[in-house]
């Protein structure tokens, strides 16, 4: 059984802008990107940024994505409209500042709701350091978790999900690995809060993706899953499966195995070469889709299952190969 619904990021339709707006000129508008998302072939979700992405009027902003026949999954907070955030959004050491980035999150959430979405991913980008003896850790905790508190506490129906990542913008980022965002879900206790997991910021974060996602299911609740791929060093957004196809496979079997029904999500990066994004989106599709039907096939096979028990590396890769190449 392959997932049913896909759901990209939307500022990947701005690659390559002349195969599909020959006459344009500037960039294209965020309305313009979701038309272009909505040719191609299986995509049925966007996720949008906020405030980048969303109006004074997100109902009928979600309306009009409607009407192209796509539905909105959710939206994604983006801490740039204030300078003074790259010192911190939940951890600036301003008090006005951090509050400022904490409502704003509030009205992403109440956006989020009147467009019918359920989700509000927070990636707490800037909130981390740069330096020995840049910040109280503990002081600087505290207010990461006050703040994560506050705003799943503004909307307790809507899912709150922590997004993690090692680094970039800062050299080190507080919520940087799942055991550590794990840790703050458990300090802020707070029944709405959940994890997004990245693919490619697991494994520059030295996870193993398939491993890491069973843990957020054990401890909290796995609330969004980014595919990508990269080799590991920095958040590449490559097409899914390009680099560690293996790894992809068993990440697809694991939220298999533990129940995970939401919608997957291309972090990509069509635009940064270039890419026909359309086309690019369509392979990461049916990559996917491929990867989930051998998925299935191996939840059903009781051999994996024994080998797994045995912990039979030899025979566990016999039986991925027969499944991924064929047999000899």
């Amino acid at each position: 059984m392959t997932s049913s619904r896909f759901a990209t990021r939307l500022n990947s339709f701005g690659s390559a802008p002349a195969l599909f707006w020959p006459d344009l000129k500037g960039k294209p508008s965020m309305m313009q990107m979701a038309e272009r998302a909505a040719t191609v072939n299986g995509l049925t979700d966007l996720d949008l940024n906020y405030p980048d992405h969303v109006g004074e009027e997100p109902s009928h902003l979600a309306r009009r994505i409607g009407d192209l026949g796509l539905s909105v999954n959710g939206l994604a907070m983006r801490y740039y409209t204030n300078p003074e955030f790259k010192l911190g959004a939940f951890t600036n050491p301003d008090r006005i500042v951090r509050q400022e980035a904490i409502d704003l999150t509030k009205r992403g959430i109440d956006a989020a709701r009147a467009m019918g979405a359920n989700l509000m991913t927070i990636w707490l980008g800037q909130d981390g350091f740069d330096y020995n003896f840049q910040l109280d850790y503990a002081r600087a905790w505290d207010m990461e978790i006050e703040g994560i508190r506050e705003v799943a506490a503004h909307d307790p129906e809507c899912q709150i999900s922590i997004e993690y990542k090692p680094d970039e913008p800062r050299a080190h980022s507080l919520l940087r690995d799942a055991a550590t965002t794990l840790l703050a879900i458990a300090d802020a206790g707070s029944p709405n809060l959940g994890v997004t997991m990245d693919f490619a910021h697991s494994l520059y974060a030295g996870e193993q993706p398939a491993f890491a996602a069973h843990l957020i299911h054990r401890r909290s609740k796995l609330l969004g899953v980014h595919l990508n791929d990269g080799y590991g060093k920095r958040d590449d957004g490559l097409m899914v499966g390009a680099v560690h196809m293996r790894s992809t496979l068993e990440l697809l079997h694991q939220i298999r195995r533990d129940g995970y029904t939401g919608a997957l999500y291309f972090d990509t990066f069509p635009d940064l070469s270039g890419l026909d994004p359309v086309a690019e989106c369509e392979a990461n599709i049916a990559t996917v889709n491929r990867l989930s039907a051998i998925a299935d096939r191996l939840n059903g096979d009781n051999r994996l299952g024994e080998a797994l028990g045995r912990q039979n590396a030899v025979a566990s890769q016999r039986i991925v190969n027969e499944a991924l190449i064929g047999s000899a």
